[in-house]
């Protein structure tokens, strides 16, 4: 396969030979008002927006560009993708291959090393030297005018000697030039000399390029890994260290008692600790216990309901300490290896000082009221949503503001509350703005709406993006779903797979018992290169409100919900070690890190979903297959068809004439597995941390038990 490259020291000037008023002298793009290149590069991709958009990755992250190219006739051409680094003057140019013969679409992978905007090009050419080789070695054994061939060929790798550098194989190609006319030699020997693999391999590297035709350059992001990768863990502060007086009234936790769950989390292997949000919340209609519409006097609230006499969104609940607590938090979490993600919800409770300073930020209804805020059957009369078209340009200042406010006390990430509810030109601008002084902040959308919302969200700046994940429960859904997110919206969107929310229970889980939780964590873990857990997870939380609702039975969204971690981890009915070795394995394997590289596999048994991870690193190859039976409440069995072609497997054992082993990392066991391999996975299978799943990677210790079938 073509690897990549440095650009030839001595460049090709494509003004060289052209004459004035030459129709090719410029380059022409495709969309311009310009006639096509001189050798067409069309449909280039990734191409987001039609390259009004940065595609996006992270350094090291490696993803294909791909280009139809063809041209008139017979004449060979050549193709490359010349990545271009963020300051323009350095640039890796990679030769592309045809990806199918006859579909003229070529592609190569690319793989950018730093942080910054770079930009990535097509280029195709005419390869005389590989036209001559081709008509060579027809004319020249049968003596159809030899001499006259030789000397064209000739002449053509003399060209190529003079723009290759002396140490990098121009005396080669000279040597080979002579040899061509050197009339004592016959003919084929002399053709022989020229086409030697000594002599292809050079010219691989610095090929003979004419009629260079290039498409636009395209714009590439590349942001900081923890952008794509990352295991979040969401917690509520207020519950950490709340406590019952003895009439029953709530205490709350607060910052400090907060800090001191970070080691149980970091143990558990998150990076990221997401906080809903922790700012003053607001007396006037204010949710009780259960969404209800009316609140006690000792009842806490919803914290989406920010501000109050104490402040808005740049002040702490005072209940959860001081912004300097607050400050200290975040260093905690960062002592731990954990960065602190914020909740940025765009909305005010009727107390926010926003609402007497900026009336106009508010939408009014027929009476002069403000409106609050719906989601029809959903009501929440204790938020009044923004209104953005009176004072746009002040929304964006005020934003930034706060936004850097917190910046400066350490965060660096942000989870976006419902920001498909907000023009997508604010965001736009307002991550544009940050972004553009600060690129290693990152910002995730829990948009739970409709592709195109999502997706054009991504497009405009959002890091990351909550999914359907959790309604994705079945191996078709699964199947077609991450498909989709690993393919045709890779290029500018990152999945966070949450497995649940505070608003967000499904029934999977609801009816699935703890097999359920240990299921939904295996497939997230391994899914993408991001995910996340709401507290409780581990402890496979699963009440409903009512049979039939999403919403959990005493919800924490409108009370306090303390925990007793030391006694169910002493009573060991968490899944907390099945958590620690997941996010272990993602921290130990590159292909659990990246998105692209997943491929589902053939079984059987529509209850049985096999899947590969594949990555290609610095360190070689990484390979992780996976293989989870569905149906939490019965054992299945199932034959699982590997597509041996995609596993990065020798020749022989990808033909299927010989076995392979495989190391279940759940386990510890090692299997020989071949093309097609009999699984059997359920509860009645109590050896593993997670016994309807098999998590196999093809490099095993030599410790490893070794079985022959699992």
């Amino acid at each position: 396969m073509p690897t990549a490259r440095q650009r030839p020291s001595e460049p090709i000037e494509r003004t060289r030979h052209r004459k004035a008023g030459d129709l090719f002298a410029l380059p022409t793009y495709p969309g311009d008002p310009q006639m096509i290149g001189r050798i067409p590069v069309l449909d280039v991709s990734p191409l987001v927006d039609c390259g009004r958009r940065p595609a996006k990755a992270v350094p090291g992250e490696t993803f294909q560009v791909t280009a139809t190219v063809f041209r008139e006739g017979h004449e060979a051409l050549g193709a490359n993708v010349v990545l271009r680094d963020p300051g323009g003057r350095g640039s890796v140019w990679t030769p592309m291959r045809e990806l199918a013969p006859g579909t003229d679409r070529w592609g190569a992978d690319v793989t950018p090393g730093t942080e910054g905007r770079w930009t990535y090009a097509v280029e195709a050419w005419s390869d005389p030297i590989t036209t001559w080789r081709r008509h060579a070695s027809v004319k020249v054994p049968a003596g159809d005018e030899p001499e006259l061939m030789l000397a064209e060929g000739a002449a053509l790798l003399e060209r190529a000697a003079a723009k290759v550098p002396k140490a990098a194989g121009r005396p080669v190609l000279q040597a080979a030039a002579r040899a061509l006319r050197d009339r004592e030699l016959p003919p084929t020997a002399r053709l022989a000399a020229a086409t030697a693999p000594e002599i292809l391999a050079v010219l691989e590297r610095y090929p003979l390029r004419e009629l260079v035709s290039s498409s636009r350059p395209l714009p590439l992001v590349v942001e900081r890994e923890r952008a794509l990768v990352g295991s979040w863990y969401e917690m509520f502060p207020r519950s950490e260290g709340a406590w019952f007086t003895e009439d029953g009234t709530p205490v709350s936790g607060t910052l400090q008692t907060a800090a001191r769950r970070l080691p149980a989390i970091a143990a558990m292997g998150f990076d990221v600790v997401y906080l809903p949000p922790v700012h003053p919340i607001g007396r006037a209609h204010r949710k009780g216990p259960g969404n209800s519409l009316t609140a006690g006097p000792d009842d806490v609230g919803c914290p989406w309901a920010i501000g109050g006499p104490e402040g808005g969104h740049d002040a702490i609940h005072p209940d959860l300490g001081t912004l300097a607590d607050f400050s200290r938090f975040v260093r905690t979490a960062g002592e731990h290896g954990i960065e602190v993600a914020m909740d940025f919800a765009l909305q005010c409770s009727p107390d926010h000082p926003w609402v007497k300073e900026h009336p106009e930020w508010f939408r009014k209804r027929g009476d002069g009221s403000i409106a609050f805020a719906e989601n029809p059957p959903k009501k929440y009369q204790d938020i009044y949503p923004i209104a953005f078209d009176e004072d746009f340009r002040g929304l964006v200042t005020e934003t930034q503001r706060v936004l850097r406010f917190w910046m400066a006390r350490g965060v660096r990430i942000f989870r976006v509350d419902n920001p498909h509810t907000k023009p997508v030109v604010f965001w736009e601008k307002v991550i544009g703005e940050i972004n553009r002084t600060d690129p290693d902040v990152i910002f995730l959308a829990e948009a739970f709406t409709r592709p195109a919302m999502m997706r054009t969200l991504a497009k405009v700046g959002f890091q990351q993006s909550y999914t359907y994940f959790t309604w994705r429960n079945t191996k078709a859904e699964l199947t077609e779903y991450l498909t989709e997110l690993s393919g045709e919206s890779a290029p500018f969107m990152r999945p966070n797979l949450f497995v649940n929310t505070p608003d967000i229970l499904h029934a999977y889980l609801q009816h699935g018992g703890r097999a359920a939780f240990e299921t939904r964590a295996v497939l997230a873990a391994t899914l993408s290169p991001t995910w996340g857990v709401y507290a409780g997870y581990e402890l496979c939380e699963g009440r409903p409100a009512h049979e039939g609702s999403e919403e959990y039975l005493d919800s924490e969204k409108y009370e306090l919900r303390p925990r007793d971690w030391a006694g169910a981890e002493a009573a060991g009915t968490t899944i907390t070690p099945l958590i620690t070795r997941l996010n272990a394995l993602r921290r130990s394997h590159l292909a659990l890190r990246r998105l692209r590289g997943l491929h589902f596999h053939h079984t059987d048994n529509e209850h049985v979903v096999a899947y590969s991870r594949r990555a290609v690193g610095p360190d070689g190859e990484d390979t992780v297959l996976v293989v989870v039976n569905l149906d939490p409440h019965h054992t299945h069995e199932a034959t699982v068809s590997l597509d041996t072609s995609v596993l990065g497997l020798p020749s022989a054992q990808r033909s299927g004439s010989e076995s392979f082993p495989v190391t279940d990392e759940l386990t510890g066991t090692t299997y020989d597995w071949g093309r097609d391999n009999y699984v059997r996975l359920g509860p009645e299978r109590a050896d593993a941390l997670a016994p309807s799943a098999h998590v196999l990677t093809l490099r095993p210790s030599s410790s490893d038990r070794r079985v022959t079938q699992p």
